[in-house]
């Protein structure tokens, strides 16, 4: 198959010199096509075209080799620039090289120039592949970043979804249960009738409360109370689990706040929480809650063992990821920080302009929380 001739842009004023740069290409073994200008609205012109290169004189009547390759970078333009004088200071070479050329050589120099014209495409090519590879790559991270904040989202869904069955056919149907039964105790001429329902009343009671705990794990019906009383709430029913001091802090006594950024932050805790209960050996949490400058910030603090690199480059280490693309979900970020005196995790979200800090939560002001139901 023939080879493309090399189509090459020459900036040059002198026609003698455009013909011996011609030559010492062709000896190089290329084929040429080569467009000869030698004036700015020439070479401006000619950009309309597509070229492989651009060969530029460093003086020309009223125009620089410099100001054309300014014009290419101006334009957005990536093509190999190799930048050919009579005469180049040190100084100004290195100029060039930091603005884009590919290289320079002198005229008394030639016989370099089908290496650098070859070399310089060949950077060019491996440029832009790279680039390619750039915007690929980020445009992967960006779906998969979106398909996390999806699956968090959907995650949530579900979890309103399954904790409403439970409330409303689970739920219903054993408190229904419940009232037989104790109708039963009620009616029953038989004691040992009677005592058996009061036993199968106990082990009903049991099943309700456990309901509510799957309930509340599902979709904390709590923040129907605003955040600042489920992460009291949160840090009291905690402590009293694992016997680990909790302590919760704030700087407002109750917030109102953008849909979704209560359930963020609560769910935020609650991970970091976990994490603390399971890994860190730690004797100390605390837990400071505050809105300043319109930011909403959640700080979780302990005094464990700490995060190695091992832990955080676990492969299912899913659940700090996971806080990353939740937050996501509301404009956020988390900052992670670890070792060997603790662990600190911040939940940053910034609210909206004009979004009222410090006000009491209402009925009509808060969003609808849909496991918020009447109790079993």
């Amino acid at each position: 198959m023939p080879q493309r001739p090399l189509r090459v842009l020459h900036l040059e004023d002198s026609e003698l010199d455009h013909e011996l740069a011609l030559a010492h290409l062709r000896r190089g073994g290329q084929v040429v096509d080569c467009t000869r200008v030698e004036s700015r609205a020439e070479f401006e012109a000619a950009l309309a075209q597509p070229w492989d290169l651009i060969l530029s004189d460093y003086n020309l009547p009223g125009f620089s080799g410099i100001e054309a390759l300014q014009i290419l970078r101006q334009r957005g333009v990536d093509l190999p620039f190799v930048l050919v004088s009579g005469e180049i200071g040190e100084e100004t070479a290195v100029d060039a090289m930091r603005n884009g050329a590919s290289d320079y050589l002198l005229k008394a120099n030639l016989a370099r120039l089908a290496p650098a014209v070859e070399h310089a495409i060949e950077a060019a090519e491996s440029r832009r592949a790279r680039s390619v590879a750039d915007r690929e790559l980020q445009s992967s991270r960006e779906q998969l970043s979106a398909l996390a904040r999806h699956l968090q989202t959907s995650i949530e869904a579900e979890r309103t979804a399954i904790a409403r069955e439970i409330h409303d056919d689970v739920g219903g149907s054993l408190t229904a249960l419940k009232f037989d039964l104790d109708w039963i105790r009620r009616h029953a001429a038989d004691p040992a009738v009677a005592e058996r329902a009061v036993a199968a009343t106990e082990l009903l009671t049991h099943a309700i409360d456990a309901s509510k705990r799957v309930m509340h794990n599902l979709r904390p019906a709590i923040l129907e109370q605003g955040l600042v009383a489920a992460l009291q709430w949160m840090a009291g029913n905690f402590e009293r689990r694992t016997a680990i001091d909790c302590r919760f802090r704030t700087s407002h006594d109750s917030l109102s706040l953008p849909p979704g950024v209560p359930l963020v932050a609560y769910r935020t805790a609650q991970e970091a929480l976990t994490n603390v209960s399971k890994h860190a050996q730690a004797t100390r949490v605390h837990i400071e809650l505050t809105v300043g400058a319109g930011v909403l910030s959640l700080e979780i603090n302990d005094n464990g063992r700490g995060l190695t690199d091992a832990d955080r480059a676990k492969d299912k280490s899913f659940g700090l990821r996971g806080l990353h693309e939740r937050a996501a979900t509301v404009g956020g970020w988390v900052d992670l920080s670890s070792g060997p005196q603790g662990t600190c995790l911040i939940l940053s979200v910034p609210l909206g302009p004009g979004e009222p800090a410090d006000s009491v939560d209402s009925a009509d002001e808060r969003e609808h929380d849909p496991s918020a139901w009447t109790p079993l």
